[in-house]
């Protein structure tokens, strides 16, 4: 029980919040202004269709309450928004005007529509309404709840991933572009458009732009990097790994392995990193292949013309890249047997 209650305590100390009461005016205000930054992640999200808009807005005018917004307040004052891009979205397209609306990319403001309540309402922007109501509208107050900067890095991504709630999730590296900004953030997401790195790795069309090439970059280095320290959770991992390099990192001599190995890989796999007949680049084929190369690389040696085509099929690599591979011991198994074909 003593257990129970002082890791409680300790995990709670992590975790500090504040609330506020913000207008609607303001919030908008926030946003248009940077001090509310909607991710680019996060933006692609605002997927709700006008007509649940509309019913957002309803809800607003009616005063009916509205679930916090969620944020994490950053060192410099401003807040990323964690939860509520629906909300906060809809808001800016109902209201803002033509230069708020660029900046987030909208053409024109929300004229509402399917509403049983206000059926008045129906087919008129903000515009439309008479100017007591829009007074009232933007005045109205609605719940911001932050998440201090206190909070270290690991609470955030894993309230960020709690609080993942739009109709389009985020994937767990879109969350890392969110926590983990700077210029690694940066440099990851430029080494994922390589095109060297494009033609070794085939992916289905539904992972092209939901961050999974970045990831794989990001597996890259902290595979190569610091393989000794990866226990069990691939997650926890790179997000260890992530914001270590976001810290210290050597970018050049970095850019410069990546670069070659993926060269290297492009001439001596030209269809990419496949199985057989398959299409699609088996993620623990990937780690293998590309660190096993990598390593070899490292040392001054090269990788092209080692028939890697043929061997890449071979059972013993099969097994090592299929079932339960997510233990160290499997990792360096499966690295350590691609870097010894590649030297031979």
């Amino acid at each position: 029980m003593k257990n129970l209650l002082e890791q409680l305590e300790k995990e709670r100390r992590k975790v500090d919040f504040d609330s506020f009461d913000i207008s609607v005016k303001e919030i908008v205000s926030m946003s248009h202004e940077g001090i509310i930054d909607i991710a680019p992640e996060y933006q692609r999200q605002f997927r709700w269709p006008e007509k649940n808009q509309s019913k957002f807005i309803e809800s607003v005018f009616l005063g009916i309450p509205i679930p916090s917004l969620f944020m994490a307040a950053n060192r410099d004052g401003t807040w990323e928004l964690i939860d509520g891009v629906q909300r906060l979205s809809s808001l800016i397209h109902y209201i803002a005007d033509a230069e708020q609306l660029s900046k987030f990319g909208i053409k024109e403001n929300l004229k509402l529509k399917g509403l049983d309540i206000l059926s008045e309402f129906n087919g008129k922007t903000f515009d439309d309404i008479p100017q007591s109501l829009r007074l009232k509208f933007t005045l109205r107050p609605l719940k911001i709840t932050t998440l201090s900067d206190k909070s270290d890095l690991k609470v955030r991504f894993d309230l960020f991933e709690r609080l993942n709630t739009g109709g389009v999730k985020l994937t767990d590296q879109e969350i890392r572009a969110c926590v983990y900004r700077g210029e690694f953030n940066d440099f990851i997401s430029k080494l994922s458009k390589n095109g060297d790195f494009a033609s070794a790795i085939n992916l289905p069309r539904s992972n092209e732009s939901d961050g999974t090439r970045e990831e794989l970059v990001l597996k890259f280095f902290a595979y190569f990097y610091d393989r000794d320290n990866f226990v069990h959770s691939v997650v926890g991992f790179l997000n260890d790994y992530m914001q270590k390099a976001s810290l210290e990192f050597d970018y050049a001599s970095s850019r410069d392995l990546f670069e070659r190995t993926f060269n290297e890989l492009k001439q001596e796999l030209p269809n990419g990193i496949r199985r057989g007949n398959r299409n699609v680049t088996p993620i623990n084929l990937y780690e293998a292949v590309a660190i096993g190369a990598a390593d070899i690389i490292a040392k001054g040696g090269t990788i092209i013309g080692k028939n890697a085509e043929k061997w890449i099929n071979d059972e013993e690599l099969k097994k090592l890249t299929s079932g339960a591979t997510n233990s160290r011991k499997r990792l360096k198994e499966r690295i350590d047997y691609c870097s010894e074909r590649f030297s031979q």
